[in-house]
């Protein structure tokens, strides 16, 4: 089976709301594991071995996760995951066509997949585990863009059972970041050795060194499909601040977006 992959590169808004400022200092920490990944049976490979839909694809898989672990699943139809990645490529939608995280948190905010719409996201500092677990369990996952290394793209058949992990040789030759092979995945657990994440239909394990070295943009998303019945949020996160600050971010038009890693 051939898989794609399709995570445009990164492109930087300064304005883009920061993880860290909305941490409290009440904060409990965050437990040793999370295994938001258990609740939810199968993984839909949403078309990401026909197009490059995983930023779409990755979307649909942190909905399944968010409703599972907050009242009952909900697993978006292919059609509708489709969908939302061909507001940004075009109808038929190209084999190899990628699209920018940002641009798509952005379309999600404000249109949704099917009715699924995200409150806000803000930007994880990366290589910090301890952001990264929080916004795991506070959040229900993480929405991530990698660069992966030839090795891992070429492990074909073999990849399911194969956890992702940095070579003893360090990142030389096939073990190098290519920022050809961008790709998209949602972290939904994590545990001492590994991030638990969904792509091309399955959960893979990842371990935190293989994080460090090839997660290029981190974002945590706060969404109502993670919050319970009576609206409650994370437990210890300073919603309200959040809110207020939302008032004052202006959404800002790709052209503006400036830098890249």
């Amino acid at each position: 089976m051939e898989y794609k992959l399709g995570r445009s590169p990164v492109r930087i808004d300064a304005r883009t709301l920061r993880f860290g400022t909305y941490l409290t200092a009440a904060l409990p920490k965050a437990p040793a594991s999370v295994a938001y990944q258990a609740k939810v049976p199968t993984w839909p490979m949403y078309d990401n071995d026909r197009y490059g839909d995983c930023t779409a694809a990755a979307a649909g898989h942190l909905i399944q996760s968010w409703t599972a672990n907050a009242s009952t699943e909900v697993t978006p139809a292919d059609a509708t995951v489709l969908h939302f990645y061909e507001h940004f490529v075009g109808t038929p939608p190209p084999p190899d066509e990628g699209c920018n995280m940002l641009d798509v948190l952005h379309w999600w905010r404000h249109h949704g997949v099917g009715k699924h719409r995200i409150m806000n996201y803000s930007t994880l500092d990366l290589r910090n585990h301890t952001q990264a677990k929080d916004a795991v369990w506070l959040f229900g996952g993480l929405y991530l863009g990698v660069s992966l290394p030839d090795f891992a793209v070429a492990q074909g058949k073999d990849w399911l059972t194969i956890p992702w992990e940095v070579p003893h040789g360090g990142l030389h030759g096939t073990a190098a970041p290519n920022p050809d092979n961008g790709h998209c995945i949602p972290a939904v657990g994590y545990d001492a050795k590994h991030l638990y994440i969904v792509t091309w239909g399955a959960l893979k394990p990842m371990s935190w060194a293989f994080y460090d070295a090839y997660a290029e943009e981190s974002y945590a998303i706060l969404s109502h499909d993670f919050l319970g019945p009576d609206g409650t949020a994370p437990a210890g996160f300073d919603l309200a601040t959040l809110q207020a600050d939302l008032l004052n971010v202006a959404d800002v038009p790709a052209a503006d977006l400036v830098g890249a890693h």
